[in-house]
């Protein structure tokens, strides 16, 4: 987008009117934060909120992204606005046309977006680093490698003729609601699937790793017990926590759309990717947020089954 002087000018006082606008509706009127479902997540004096949107434009040099956000019920409404980005590096890959969502940080004095995810991406124009696929259903998933929790090599080729749901974490995650939830909605999930003989025979769970030189067997043990709540007992038989080869890890991250950088203080910023594998070894199903419920989950496990069942003539 290219402005002449006059509008340039005319489109920063829009951007600064917009600010003030949206820091009133936020900072200026709490009673607006007390209805409705937005229930935000308050760390000290920040408050976070889920945000969606598609981008618009970005301004490198002021370190901002506009955009064209949708409603955040009981909070604020649909609207189109330029937002600081936590980190600005960001910037120079996202597009206008990118879906993306992110946390809306807000505090007294400031606000901004942070782990910005992008969910779906226009036609690039540049040349990316990496070549992401985005799982779509019917894709025959690759017979990647992994070590499990034991020590043992497991593929993804074994687990034809099961519903394979995979999630990708590490277990240094100090967000709870990235890594933690996964983990968490795999550990209701499990249960759920305990208690019904039909689809516990039928189904597996992988919670797979992309810090492999960190998460060692005995470290995802531990964390896989820890989460099913039987710790040093857990048999690990119908939930694996694996890893892959560190000279794998590029090439089951880029397939499964799940975008990993190391950090300089040991963390790893990353997006979320939770796939259904269908018994036949195909995509069926793609969750690239963590909004996710266990209950659509759940239902789309049964659905494979009884799809795969159907499609060779046995009883559902």
């Amino acid at each position: 987008m290219i402005f002449n002087q006059g509008q340039s000018a005319r489109f920063r006082f829009t951007r600064s009117l917009t600010t003030a606008i949206l820091m009133t509706v936020l900072l200026g009127l709490p009673g607006c934060h007390r209805h409705g479902t937005a229930a935000p997540q308050a760390t000290g004096a920040v408050k976070t909120y889920k945000l969606k949107g598609t981008v618009a434009s970005t301004d490198e040099q002021q370190g901002e992204v506009i955009v064209n956000s949708e409603a955040i019920p009981g909070f604020m409404d649909a609207m189109t606005m330029p937002y600081k980005v936590k980190d600005p590096g960001i910037l120079q890959d996202l597009h206008p046309g990118d879906k993306l969502t992110a946390d809306l940080l807000l505090s007294d004095t400031s606000s901004m977006l942070d782990h910005i995810v992008v969910t779906q991406q226009t036609q690039p124009d540049y040349k990316p680093a990496s070549e992401y696929h985005v799982p779509a259903p019917g894709d025959l998933v690759p017979d990647f490698h992994f070590v499990n929790q034991d020590g043992k090599q497991v593929d993804i080729d074994q687990y034809r003729g099961k519903a394979l749901l995979i999630t990708f974490i590490y277990t240094r995650c100090p967000l709870s609601d990235y890594c933690p939830r996964m983990s968490r909605n795999f550990a209701s999930i499990q249960k759920i699937v305990e208690n019904n003989p039909a689809l516990a025979s039928k189904t597996h769970l992988l919670s797979i790793s992309f810090d492999p030189a960190y998460d060692t067997p005995e470290v995802l043990r531990s964390y896989g017990g820890g989460y099913t709540g039987r710790y040093t007992n857990e048999t690990f038989k119908d939930w694996e926590f694996v890893a892959p080869p560190a000279d794998e890890l590029k090439m089951v991250s880029e397939f499964f759309d799940v975008a990993v950088t190391p950090e300089k203080d040991k963390t790893i910023t990353h997006s979320l990717s939770t796939v259904l594998i269908a018994p036949n070894g195909k995509v069926a199903a793609w969750y690239p947020t963590n909004d996710w419920t266990i209950t659509d989950v759940v239902t789309a496990l049964q659905k494979s089954i009884d799809a795969s069942n159907a499609a060779q003539g046995q009883p559902s």
